[in-house]
C-alpha cells in the first residue's frame, strides 16, 4: 500500500452523479429479459405497465395466456388433440380444417364488476390463442369431432382404412 495513488474525482455540474443502466444491473437484465419476450411473443405481453398495488381502486386490463397446452396421442384408429383451454366454453372456442390442417381458436373476454359501500371494483381479463396442426394425408378431415368438458378440449382425428390396416413386415436379406 506504500505506492497507492490517490486521485481525486471530480464532475462537471452537468454531468450525471451516475450511470442508470450501469448502476442497475437487475434492472439492465430485466429491460434485458422483457425485450427478448417482445421479441418472441410480439408486443408487451409480458412487460408490466404498472406495480401491482397501483390498480386499486381502478379498472385492470390483462392478456390470459397465449397459447394452451397441448398433447397429442395416437391410437390404431386415430390421432387425438387434447387441449387444456380452463375458463373456456363450446362458445369461446373454433375448430376448423384449412389449409390442410386443423386449426383450433380461442378467446376469453371476462368482466368482473363489485359495487359496495366502501369499494368500486372492476376488472377485465382477455385474450385469444390461435394453433395449428398440419393433417397427415392419412386423416379423415369430413369425420374430425371436438368436445370440450371442463376446461379440456379433444379433437378425434379419425384415419382412414388404408391407415388403419397393420403394417406389413418385409424381411431383410443377406446378399
Amino acid at each position: 500500500m506504500a505506492n497507492e495513488t490517490r486521485l481525486p474525482v471530480t464532475r462537471k455540474a452537468s454531468e450525471p452523479a451516475f450511470l442508470p443502466e450501469a448502476w442497475r444491473p437487475l434492472e439492465a437484465l430485466r429491460n434485458e429479459v422483457d425485450r427478448l419476450f417482445d421479441d418472441f411473443f410480439g408486443g408487451d405481453f409480458w412487460r408490466r405497465s404498472s406495480p401491482p398495488h397501483a390498480s386499486l381502486g381502478r379498472s385492470v386490463a390483462k392478456k390470459v395466456a397465449a397459447s394452451p397446452a397441448v398433447d397429442l396421442s395416437e391410437s390404431d384408429k386415430a390421432y387425438e388433440i387434447t387441449a387444456e383451454l380452463p375458463g373456456l366454453d363450446e362458445k369461446d372456442i373454433e375448430v376448423q380444417v384449412i389449409n390442410g390442417g386443423l386449426t383450433i381458436k380461442g378467446e376469453k373476454k371476462e368482466h368482473k364488476e363489485e359495487k359496495h359501500k366502501d369499494y368500486y371494483l372492476s376488472e377485465r381479463s382477455y385474450g385469444s390463442f390461435t394453433r395449428y396442426f398440419g393433417l397427415p394425408e392419412c386423416v379423415e378431415a369430413s369425420k374430425i369431432e371436438a368436445s370440450v368438458k371442463n376446461g379440456v378440449l379433444r379433437v378425434t382425428l379419425p384415419k382412414n382404412a388404408e391407415a388403419q390396416k397393420p403394417p406389413k413386415k418385409i424381411d431383410v436379406k443377406a446378399t
